[in-house]
């Protein structure tokens, strides 16, 4: 039989190594978004990941932002280092480079966007029709700019 301090020195190595583990067990993941029909070469393409319902479509309040210039056709966008969850995903290509999606009468845009699960809008787009669980290594969805 161990005498005490060892037997305390090997439970709290065992817990260490158990907690540790547990946290690197929860894998981080990479979302690729295509971002189909993108019109030209002008300007950029700005994507927004969200995790809250009530942050969806506000990019100051995005849980992650990516920006590279326009392509013609389809662009590929990464989010890497995401924690498994539910997400939500919008789009836009910002052609005049203001870094924001214009709208006329501050609800139609009038620049090509696109949400994630392509949803048919009328009205505000809502989180629950456009999120998606990201889960594992890579996690991949498609969005359809619509100009």
């Amino acid at each position: 039989m161990c005498p005490a301090p060892i037997r305390k020195f090997t439970a709290l190595l065992i817990l260490s190594t158990l907690l540790a583990g547990g946290g690197a067990s929860a894998e981080e993941s990479k979302l690729t978004v295509n971002l189909e029909g993108v019109k030209d070469d002008t300007g950029k393409l700005r994507a927004t990941l969200y995790r809250e319902s009530d942050a969806f479509r506000k990019e100051d309040k995005a849980f992650k932002l990516v920006s590279i210039p326009a392509n013609k056709g389809t662009v590929k966008l990464e989010f890497k280092g995401l924690p498994p969850g539910r997400y939500a995903v919008m789009a836009y290509h910002d052609e005049d480079g203001d870094e924001k999606l214009k709208l006329r009468f501050g609800m139609f845009p009038l620049e090509g966007y696109g949400l994630s699960n392509n949803p048919k809008v009328s009205g505000p787009p809502k989180f629950a029709d456009s999120a998606f669980n990201v889960a594992g290594a890579e996690t991949s969805v498609i969005i359809k700019l619509n100009y």
